[in-house]
């Protein structure tokens, strides 16, 4: 009997320890973390949810890159001259339109009326070779003179000739008249476009070849991206750009891919695509970064709203209409609430949050892939997924206190 007395409180001790253990497990359970969120018909009215579908859209998918907006080599050009002198006009000034061989100024230069001087006295020496040929055939015939007279002047002429047709073709080249002697040489522009910069200044000494001026033209303006290697299967010439300039985002162009490089940039897996720049080109300028999107074309994919989806902590995800009842905490919490007027636990509507990735996006429209498979004719909510979101966060914060 004494034995059984001291039995009796070990036994209770060990009771009440198991006892713990138990309620120790059920707290932890308590706070694993619950995909399930439910709302009454006045909540469902209050939040505006909206029930709907995924459906099966044509979307345009796309690659994300970036670049810079470039003009062809052929497209720019600076504005110089053949021969050096001193500025004397200038008729342009920054931003100004100019045509293939229109005027933009003159420069003077004593070395041009030289040349021009130069080609009058040949003319006049070969003007004077030709009668002396003549006379000297007249003599040759009556037997006066030997005929190596007339080879002597033929070969003269010859000399004289090549000499006027370099000294014309000079003048030519120069822009200058051969008619008359001027030392003023006019300098014109060598392809139309846009002036973009000037580096001289009336009354400076030019230069040859030392640029006046720059001139882009923007009429083949192109982009030139980089896509990287695990992409490039999926760009071809043809393809469709959408581009914004990255510090002004608001409005979107158009380009056309022409080229794809064959080779990687520097150290890096990308590779250089070229694209024309289509339809309207206002505001946009050489060197300008751009951030595009190359259209793959559409296809049809598992898509939802826009709204539908909402990101916790990194991930997508999207609500369902639920078949599983709510958890004894959820319960629990509506216990707690006061009921509405008229309202019954039987008018709950749960949902479960469903993780999913993200895909292409049009039209208002995004495609889903489900981290897990989700039932056929799953109802989602399209609307009020954030509202859900937001009550099934705050509940767990709650719960945490």
């Amino acid at each position: 009997m004494r034995y059984i007395i001291y039995l009796f409180p070990v036994f209770l001790l060990l009771l009440a320890c198991g006892g713990k253990k138990e309620s120790t497990t059920t707290i932890e359970e308590h706070h694993e973390e619950s995909t399930l969120v439910s709302l009454t018909e006045d909540q469902l009215k209050a939040a505006n949810i909206t029930i709907g579908q995924v459906e099966m859209k044509n979307l345009t998918s796309s690659i994300s890159v970036s670049g810079t907006l470039e003009v062809p080599s052929q497209n720019k050009a600076f504005i110089t001259s053949l021969v050096g002198g001193v500025l004397r006009s200038i008729n342009i000034q920054p931003g100004s339109y100019v045509r293939k061989g229109q005027t933009i100024g003159t420069i003077a230069n004593t070395e041009v009326s030289n040349i021009q001087q130069e080609l009058i006295s040949i003319n006049a020496r070969i003007q004077y070779s030709n009668q002396e040929l003549d006379r000297q055939r007249e003599l040759v015939r009556g037997n006066a003179a030997p005929y190596k007279n007339v080879q002597r002047i033929e070969s003269e002429l010859k000399g004289l000739r090549a000499q006027r047709s370099a000294l014309q073709r000079q003048l030519s080249t120069l822009g200058v008249s051969t008619g008359s002697i001027s030392s003023t040489l006019a300098i014109k522009a060598p392809i139309s476009g846009t002036i973009s910069e000037i580096t001289s200044q009336i009354g400076s000494n030019i230069d040859p070849n030392a640029p006046i001026a720059e001139i882009i033209n923007n009429s083949e303006l192109h982009l030139d991206l980089f896509v990287y290697e695990k992409d490039l299967p999926k760009v071809a010439p043809g393809q469709i750009i959408h581009f914004t300039l990255t510090n002004n985002p608001g409005q979107e162009y158009d380009a056309r891919i022409y080229s794809i490089g064959t080779a990687f940039v520097n150290e890096t897996r990308a590779v250089p695509v070229h694209a024309h720049v289509i339809n309207d080109k206002t505001g946009l300028i050489e060197g300008m970064s751009v951030t595009a999107r190359i259209s793959l074309g559409e296809s049809v994919y598992p898509a939802v709203p826009d709204a539908a989806i909402v990101t916790n902590d990194g991930k997508d995800y999207i609500f369902i209409v639920s078949g599983k009842k709510a958890s004894e905490e959820q319960e629990a919490d509506h216990k707690h609430e006061p009921a509405p007027e008229h309202s019954h636990a039987s008018e709950a509507m749960v949902f479960e949050r469903i993780q999913v990735i993200r895909g292409a996006s049009d039209v208002g429209y995004t495609e889903i892939k489900p981290v897990s498979t989700l039932p056929q004719h799953t109802k989602v909510v399209v609307q009020g997924a954030f509202f859900l979101m937001a009550k099934m966060t705050n509940a767990g914060e709650a719960h945490e206190h």
